[in-house]
């Protein structure tokens, strides 16, 4: 409202009104009209200029009122409906992510028939650092454990379980410093152990160390378990990004770079039982 009768608004009427009166003045005393008549038209015509010059502008005012809140009233409900088809879009996105992950799953059960899965969504990461531990939506409820292997539904191993309640349990990553694995690199069957460098400040994820001195290594090898109580044979842990010698030179160490994608997990499968080889 204030917009609308501004200051430019009022002095445009107010000349107006003037104007009006001017030339209604002007017209009477040239009319043949009686002096009565003309000072009576005289008088009422700049009240009717300035009646019907008002009667635009609320008009006008009326209109842009009404078109302003209807134009409001749609841009609420198409940012309602925008809202709603993003959710949708994401609930699609989940659903059709959840299939794939679990036709992946359906092979990795069709390969390896002695391995039980259960699958669990995390609800929460380590306040400190996501990549060191998670918090996973099942528990003793569901027959988990501490001790059992958590991996992703391309049999990368993700870590294990360290802490365990009735609905929920913590992953310990294997980036973490606190884990560590019998590793082998996969055909040329070189042994060693595997750790994360979370803590230790040592590059890439993992490091691989005490594989033997004349070992043959090339950027780009795959890392698996070897098998232990923990983790089965034949997991993925990732592949070799660089490598050297240890400091008394005595043994190798290999840097990997871990298999499993920590910035896109939102779902494991525990593996609750399989066949210690």
């Amino acid at each position: 409202m204030k917009r609308i009768f501004n200051t430019r608004v009022i002095a445009t009427l107010i000349v107006a009104l003037v104007a009006a009166v001017l030339i209604a003045v002007s017209l009477a005393l040239s009319s043949g009209r009686n002096a009565g008549q003309n000072l009576t038209e005289t008088l009422l015509q700049p009240f009717r200029t300035g009646a019907a010059a008002f009667t635009r502008e609320a008009e006008r005012l009326y209109n842009y009122i009404y078109r302003y809140e209807a134009l409001e009233a749609e841009n609420r409900l198409l940012k309602e409906q925008i809202t709603q088809m993003e959710q949708e879009n994401e609930q699609a996105a989940q659903f059709a992510r959840e299939n794939e992950r679990l036709r992946e799953l359906l092979n990795l059960q069709e390969d390896y028939p002695e391995y039980r899965f259960v699958p669990a969504y995390i609800i929460g990461w380590n306040n400190s650092d996501y990549r060191s531990s998670f918090t996973i939506g099942k528990g003793t409820a569901a027959g988990v454990e501490i001790g059992m292997c958590a991996v992703t539904e391309y049999k990368q191993v993700v870590g294990l379980i360290t802490a365990v309640g009735a609905n929920w349990a913590t992953v310990t990553t294997v980036l973490d410093s606190n884990l560590q694995i019998s590793a082998q690199v996969s055909g040329a069957g070189y042994t060693g152990v595997a750790q994360g460098t979370l803590q230790t400040g040592q590059a890439g994820d993992i490091r691989l160390d005490y594989l033997s001195a004349d070992a043959v290594l090339k950027s780009g090898d795959l890392v698996v378990t070897s098998g232990s109580s923990y983790y089965p044979k034949g997991l993925t842990l990732g592949r070799i990004a660089s490598f050297g010698l240890s400091e008394g030179g005595t043994s190798r160490f290999a840097e990997v770079s871990a298999a499993a994608d920590f910035t896109q997990l939102e779902q494991v499968f525990l593996i609750t039982d399989y066949i210690v080889e």
